[in-house]
């Protein structure tokens, strides 16, 4: 995805400058976590920046990890991404954009706003207005629909559609 206006990796000083403009004090710790979020654009899991914090800084506890991202994710600074109840991601991109949802491998990529094209939505309930629109596609590998007779079933009637729920945990 391009990134607008966008460098990265960013420099030490850009970090402590970006949780500066999100008014986050930047502890030690907010800065190795922010430095691993903001290497490049990318999504990733608490595990996997709780291991990538901890190769890089030593010891920072799960609790830590998480409560930053919970601060982060609350800021505005990243985006939290569910793309099922047991799967979180944090995405370092907060311009506006959609996912695909790999359930196989487990990965998330972006897909760019102007290639999905949403033209309606319905009557909104009254005093309301939108804030955003989050768009995951759940997508998996063709090979996996292959012997799947709901599968069949589906592209005889020309649906895009697969019967697997096979989740990468």
């Amino acid at each position: 995805m391009s990134q607008e206006n966008e460098i990265w990796p960013k420099s030490k000083q850009q970090i402590t400058a970006m949780l500066e403009d999100f008014d986050i004090q930047p502890t030690q710790q907010r800065l190795v976590i922010a430095e691993v979020l903001f290497s490049r654009a990318q999504h990733l899991s608490a595990e996997h920046i709780l291991e990538k914090v901890n190769s890089v800084a030593g010891t920072v506890s799960k609790a830590t990890v998480y409560n930053t991202l919970g601060l982060f994710v609350g800021k505005g600074l990243v985006h939290q991404v569910n793309v099922d109840p047991s799967r979180v991601f944090y995405d370092s991109n907060i311009h506006p954009h959609y996912h695909f949802y790999n359930i196989q491998s487990g990965e998330l990529s972006d897909i760019e706003p102007a290639s999905i094209n949403i033209s309606q939505f319905p009557a909104l309930p009254a005093g309301t207005s939108i804030l955003a629109v989050d768009v995951i596609i759940r997508v998996t590998e063709n090979d996996a629909c292959q012997n799947d007779e709901d599968s069949k079933n589906s592209k005889a009637e020309g649906k895009l559609e697969c019967s697997v729920d096979k989740r990468s945990d």
